[in-house]
């Protein structure tokens, strides 16, 4: 079952989402009842196929356990989301990490051992978004890592040609995410906006 999902509230306790194609589907209805009920913490499944709309409570001294199991059993649900328009890359290390990018995707689907250091890229890639507020990736952070080896290692003389060229590349990739964020920011006033 693979169903798009959008959670409409969420407070401590309780969680409603909307899920359009649900919507008079009493059998899709029942299957995710089912799905989100086997969540640790979940208390009660309310659905109403007229609005297509599932009510989660569940225990909020189990936060961490519910989260947990929500968050996984929605990414399990979600379909694929929808490929955006590659940019072209604007430097040659930015067209080195797209090539490394998507031969990683390549071996993944065809290796379990490159699908779980794939997944161990992304899932660090992802924290490192979360505690930074989306300020840092994990490009950037191997960048300063590695500039940081170069300076303390070689000597900050002998690596200025490589860590002025992976400054920049941390710079310009900064530069790029937060253009992004802005983007995706004034698309979502524009779609909370009144028509």
């Amino acid at each position: 079952m693979k169903v798009k999902i959008k959670i409409a509230h969420q407070v401590p306790g309780r969680v409603r989402m909307k899920i359009p194609s649900a919507k008079g589907n009493a059998v899709l209805l029942e299957e995710i009842q089912k799905t989100f009920s086997a969540i640790p913490g979940i208390e009660r499944v309310d659905v109403n196929p007229e609005t297509g709309s599932v009510v989660l409570r569940y225990d909020a001294d189990r936060q961490a356990d519910f989260q947990a199991g929500f968050t996984r059993r929605l990414n399990e649900n979600q379909p694929p989301p929808l490929p955006r328009p590659k940019k072209p890359p604007s430097n040659e290390i930015d067209a080195l990490a797209s090539k490394i990018e998507e031969e990683a995707n390549f071996l993944a689907e065809h290796s379990d051992a490159a699908k779980v250091v794939v997944d161990f890229c992304r899932h660090v890639d992802h924290e490192i978004k979360i505690a930074s507020g989306n300020l840092i990736d994990l490009k950037m952070a191997l960048c300063a890592t590695i500039v940081g080896f170069m300076v303390f290692e070689v000597g900050a003389a002998a690596a200025t040609p490589v860590w002025v060229t992976l400054s920049l590349f941390g710079l310009n990739h900064f530069i790029e995410m937060q253009s992004e964020l802005a983007e995706s920011a004034g698309d979502a006033e524009g779609e909370a906006a009144p028509a």
